[in-house]
């Protein structure tokens, strides 16, 4: 029973049960497997552990100092998992993608992963459609929570925020990546933020964390990871963490838990490596402040200014309003060497999540005053996801050319069950800036039982890939070629009763890169992609008001994009400059019917047009000097409509002008293990509707912070002390995906943890 009376939904409780049997099962025959006795006639190759370093508790309390100081490092990468084309150093990457490690998630204390992405400068955040989850914008298009992936796998990430404790790296990759990842099954196409797991290391390993969050939010972690048998060959490593409280805006209270077990296997000889996820993560939201909603007119104008935003930590919200979500989730994998030349792998991976919210938006009817009226929805959802993934990378040499031919398959199951309840027309007036509370209005206008949601959506996404990467010229070269053919099954059921409308189709993606070694230190490429998207769905209502074509299945789409770039590496430090465009189908909300005084009482969703996305992307990452180090960058964008029936050359809403990041830290040189740091964002100007009458302000912010590392009875501590928005910046972001959804950015934030390594 959760503090606010709402109990953990039983179909969350049984799959816990059997995970965790799984997991004993599975540990137990791995555990067998390191102990086991070779059979008779076969030779085991045997690899010594190294021997170990010597116990932290001997060593002398400065080198214990300098090297716990080092673990605590931000290092951010350009290499990393790159779909079915594997794991790849950052000059042999044709993308842009970065890679962001576990110490920037402790050393910040994000608990969800939109802390960790506003450290990237070609990335921005914001809340959904309606309620308080994640959605992100890469490219100038938006990526919803649905669409993050784990070790390559769509479907079995938490649907709407993610705690990312448990994953050792969060990477993004720029860009379309239907050959590398398959569709994504709500249809992203910006980029994919790809999370991967903690393992156990060779050294045992024990980290204690408390931490403080303003308001008044308390918390800690525990991460433990232990190797056994005499090569080390079984690694279990668990996560624990947890917060509870008031944020830092007034009245809104989040709680969240999440634990993380893996355990992995690999053989004597390396050739065989296997391993086991289990995952739970419930997070909670009472009185969360909600999006603030400005209407349309039939032409995708705003029919409302954009107001002020509020002060930074007022809350417009309501104490009825609420968001549950618990999941189960996990992942196995398999990969085997059979030689130095051919490779086969295999993950499966599935996620079931419950989901319940009272939402209460607030729908702008004056932007000038903040008068306007309050929302109120609420909506179940359960979902059941498996995804998977087999095949096999082949190396093998011809004259003049070293081959690597990856070739499999993939597959996403999805299931989806909701309904929904919501007050249409009986809404209570209101204020943003003066907000009263008033009772949660009744509900008049419902889909499906809310007691008893049905089935209301299945995807089913199939897809085989063949690849071959060509090295060439003394591997100064590399050009890959290849395809995935994709097969889309799509059915929408109405809310739980037999009609549905049923979408199918079939397409070929190709995938065309060339990287060009100019140096040992630098690198040139291209690549020509495509992103595939299923049918859009037309929502049940836009800003409170009925849709008149909602639950529509429009056809499977297709983004391509094209992009050139050049990488250098020296030393510790990298630099990545991309030009890029896509373009994708465009959607339009436009009104369909108006009342008495002009206000549009009903809408129509439509597919409009083309938006064309042009940008630079540039990224700084690294050493600069000894102990003086930075992660930062700028992305400029151009987004414009074109062959729309009202807005063709006319900007995209929800996509700023240009990004900036920058983020420094150094190592005070006369203080040992003392680390300060400092970051800047700036975001440009960006606008809230389709025909760009409604101009939402750029915003800057400033975060502060430092960490200090010492010892004390022969261990090593961390202290770390941060304020965010320490500028105290009020400011909107506009949803990519919804014109007119404004989201207020988080208040100035004062932050401080301690840990220790046992």
């Amino acid at each position: 029973m959760t503090s606010s009376g709402r109990t953990m939904p039983p179909s969350i409780l049984k799959p816990i049960k059997r995970m965790l049997l799984l997991g004993c099962c599975w540990t137990a025959v791995l555990a067998g497997s390191v102990q086991a006795a070779p059979s008779q006639g076969v030779e085991v190759k045997k690899v010594h552990a190294p021997v170990p370093a010597p116990n932290a508790a001997a060593a002398k309390p400065e080198t214990i100092q300098i090297r716990a100081s080092r673990r605590e490092r931000v290092e951010v990468s350009m290499g990393g998992q790159v779909g079915v084309l594997g794991r790849k150093k950052g000059l042999d990457v044709p993308f842009s993608l970065h890679s962001y490690n576990a110490s920037l998630i402790t050393n910040q204390q994000s608990q969800t992963l939109a802390q960790v992405l506003e450290n990237d400068p070609s990335v921005r955040t914001t809340q959904g459609g309606g309620n308080f989850a994640d959605m992100f914008m890469i490219r100038g298009l938006p990526v919803v929570n649905d669409d993050v992936a784990i070790g390559g796998l769509y479907g079995i990430a938490p649907r709407e925020l993610v705690s990312p404790q448990i994953f050792d790296s969060v990477q993004v990759l720029n860009g379309p990546t239907a050959f590398l990842n398959g569709m994504a099954p709500a249809g992203s196409v910006g980029g994919t933020i790809d999370l991967e797991y903690k393992h156990a290391g060779n050294k045992p390993f024990l980290r204690l964390t408390g931490d403080y969050t303003s308001g008044a939010m308390g918390g800690g972690n525990i991460d433990m990871g232990r190797r056994f048998g005499d090569d080390k060959q079984l690694g279990m490593r668990l996560n624990v963490a947890g917060m509870d409280g008031q944020t830092a805006i007034d009245h809104e209270r989040r709680r969240n838990t999440v634990l993380g077990f893996d355990t992995d296997w690999r053989s004597s000889d390396g050739a065989t490596r296997a391993s086991l996820n289990m995952d739970y993560e419930n997070q909670e939201i009472d009185w969360g402040r909600p999006q603030a909603i400005i209407s349309l007119d039939g032409k995708g104008r705003a029919a409302t200014s954009v107001p002020h935003p509020v002060k930074p930590a007022h809350n417009y919200g309501q104490r009825w309003s609420y968001m549950n979500m618990a999941y189960m989730f996990g992942m196995a994998s398999l990969e085997h060497d059979f030689n130095d030349h051919v490779t086969v792998y295999g993950k499966f991976g599935g996620m079931n999540g419950d989901e319940s919210g009272q939402y209460g938006t607030f729908s702008v009817l004056n932007g000038a005053t903040g008068a306007g009226t309050v929302n109120s929805m609420y909506v179940p959802f359960t979902s059941n996801n498996q995804s998977t993934v087999v095949g096999t990378r082949v190396r093998f040499d011809t004259p003049f050319i070293h081959h690597e031919v990856n070739a499999g398959g993939q597959g996403l199951w999805e299931t989806q069950y909701t309904a929904y309840s919501m007050a249409l027309g009986n809404n209570p007036r209101n204020n943003l800036y003066h907000t009263a509370q008033t009772a949660r209005p009744a509900a008049n206008f419902t889909g499906g039982n809310t007691n008893n949601p049905g089935l209301n959506n299945t995807e089913r996404l199939f897809s085989l890939f063949f690849s071959d990467t060509m090295k060439f010229w003394h591997n100064r070269f590399e050009l890959t070629g290849g395809f995935r053919y994709q097969n889309v099954q799509q059915r929408n059921y109405n809310y739980g009763t037999s009609a549905d409308k049923a979408v199918s189709g079939e397409r070929i993606t190709p995938i065309v890169t060339l990287v060009y070694h100019a140096t040992k230190q630098a690198s040139f490429y291209f690549n020509r992609v495509q992103g595939l998207s299923p049918g859009l769905v037309a929502p049940v209502t836009y800003n409170n008001m009925q849709v008149t074509n909602h639950g529509k299945v429009f056809n499977p789409y297709e983004t391509t994009q094209y992009e050139i770039g050049g990488k250098y590496q020296w030393r510790g430090l990298s630099a990545s400059l991309a030009f890029f465009q896509l373009s994708q189908a465009n959607s339009l909300v436009r009104a369909a019917a108006y009342d008495h005084a002009g206000v549009p009482a009903a809408y129509t969703y439509t597919m409009d047009g083309m938006q064309r996305n042009r940008g630079i992307e540039f990224a700084l990452n690294g050493t600069i000097v000894k102990g003086l180090r930075f992660n930062g960058g700028t992305t400029i964008l151009q987004a414009k409509q074109v062959h729309s029936q009202y807005n063709t050359g006319r900007l995209a809403f929800g996509i700023p002008g240009y990004m900036i990041n920058g983020h420094l830290e150094w190592d005070i040189p006369w203080v040992k293990g003392l680390t300060v740091m400092g970051q800047v964002n700036r975001t440009g100007h960006e606008w809230a509707d389709n025909a760009n009458t409604a101009k939402v302000h750029g915003w800057t912010t400033a975060d502060i912070g430092a960490r200090y590392t010492f010892v004390a009875a022969k261990r090593p501590f961390t202290a770390r002390f941060g304020i965010d928005n320490i500028n105290n910046a009020g400011y909107w972001s506009v949803n990519p995906k919804f014109a007119g959804y404004l989201t207020e950015g988080a208040p100035r934030t004062f932050k401080f943890s301690i840990s220790c390594d046992l």
